[in-house]
């Protein structure tokens, strides 16, 4: 048995984002359950969850339904002790949940002003005083967790849960071109490298159409994280490999990188590492 866990629009949904990255960046097996966002899928999905009535929520393996990412955080936190979703020091990990508890209950007109979208960055999103206001401390509750635990990079030492609290606020910075200093741009890009943000963006990116909610009429720019290498879908199903680097399954679809053609066994899997090859070491592993 394992956990299943039900998330939103991977390009859209922040709060599945940080669901899926306390499971995917500390090496904890899950069973996806996808709903798209603003239809019936995800209450109708749900329905099988009670009491969960938002994306992400959780079923243990021994049946206990979690919703909240905070509250799915402290309890792969004490199933798992041994895959640091919180710091091993405890002067740090007291840090981290103050910062996990203020990000999960608080920066409203940022949420609200600048709704998480992988799909698109722009150059500017004229952001009223509230959302400085809230950008400001955001960095004030940086720079103090850095001050607590001397921490370099990350806000508590290692890639914490802390840090998955703020990986939708990284992709907002980046989305929107926030003013924020040199010091937070820098965590900012950390999160956008970050390995399973890049996978769950390179889903995102083709997971499924674009939602009308989350339009802009800004101008645009290019995604300010890592470039990913130019690969292409290509028709049929000729190519080097016999079985999909993923599933193991016969190839159906097709891909070429730099005149390789790699094949998978379905288009979702394709398109994936279309979107960003470098984000899915079984594939590079082949190249």
């Amino acid at each position: 048995m394992t956990y299943d866990l039900v998330i939103g629009d991977r390009a859209y949904s922040s709060w599945s984002l940080r669901g899926w990255l306390l499971f995917d960046a500390f090496g904890i097996p899950v069973n996806l359950h996808h709903a798209r966002l603003y239809t019936d899928e995800l209450p109708n999905l749900l329905k099988a969850f009670h009491p969960g009535k938002t994306a992400p929520t959780m079923r243990t393996p021994d049946g206990v339904v979690v919703p909240e990412t905070i509250a799915i955080a402290e309890e792969l936190a004490s199933r798992h002790p041994e895959a640091g979703l919180w710091p091993a020091d405890p002067r740090a990990r007291a840090v981290a949940r103050v910062l996990a508890a203020e990000m999960h209950a608080g920066f409203t007109a940022l949420r609200s002003h600048c709704p998480m979208n992988l799909r698109v960055s722009y150059t500017d999103c004229l952001p009223p005083a509230e959302v400085l206001a809230d950008l400001q401390r955001l960095e004030t509750i940086w720079d103090w967790a850095r001050e607590q635990t001397g921490a370099k990079l990350w806000l508590a030492g290692d890639y914490s849960a802390a840090d998955v609290f703020f990986a939708p606020v990284a992709t907002r910075i980046a989305t929107y071109n926030l003013p924020v200093s040199p010091r937070a741009m820098d965590y900012v890009q950390a999160h956008l490298a970050h390995p399973s943000f890049r996978r769950w963006r390179a889903m995102g990116l083709v997971d499924g159409a674009d939602q009308d909610f989350y339009r802009r009429p800004y101008p645009r720019r290019p995604w300010p994280g890592p470039v990913p290498l130019a690969a292409r879908a290509v028709e049929g199903t000729g190519a080097e490999n016999a079985a999909c680097p993923y599933s193991g399954r016969p190839v159906t679809h097709v891909l070429d990188l730099q005149g390789r053609r790699i094949g998978f066994c379905n288009a979702f899997c394709r398109d994936k590492t279309v979107a960003d090859p470098e984000a899915w070491p079984r594939f590079m592993a082949l190249v």
